[in-house]
């Protein structure tokens, strides 16, 4: 019984190095690590779009473009990357301006969060270039990932 996924073994791949290559380019820019960079949302390159740009490359690998699962893992690709330019980042957006206000007026986020950290998180969302340099990633990585051999 092979228990390989390639899809789902590129998916992961795709984001876990799109979270090691923000992490590097934080620390290069900012000169300033944080550990949140592995795990947190935002930066470049979108862990988001790398994830699912590799699983649709790996499954075009596996069935072909007209099939209805290359339809279906494309469709949730573009409404990850979508979403990921607008709504997320509207969010992150809303939040930076509200930590300057609370800064402004002296309002800590505790105080109706119930967080113990002081500003709500900025880093939600991605720029176009950073949708876009995930997607290229993730495309890269799901065409590397060799595909399962079944048995």
């Amino acid at each position: 019984m092979n228990f390989y996924n390639s899809v789902f073994v590129s998916a992961l791949v795709g984001w876990g190095v799109a979270q090691i290559l923000k992490t590097i380019l934080f620390l290069i820019f900012t000169r300033n690590f944080r550990f949140e960079r592995l795990f947190g949302a935002g930066g470049m390159p979108s862990s988001h779009s790398a994830m699912v740009c590799a699983a649709v490359a790996a499954m075009a690998k596996l069935v072909p473009i007209s099939s209805p699962e290359f339809a279906v893992m494309s469709v949730l690709a573009l409404i990850v990357m979508y979403d990921a330019m607008s709504v997320r980042r509207a969010s992150g957006l809303h939040a930076r301006e509200i930590n300057k206000l609370n800064n402004l007026f002296g309002i800590k986020a505790e105080k109706y969060d119930n967080r113990k950290d002081k500003k709500l998180k900025e880093f939600l969302g991605h720029t176009p270039l950073e949708v876009f340099c995930g997607a290229v990633l993730g495309v890269a990585i799901g065409l590397a990932i060799p595909v399962a051999v079944l048995s």
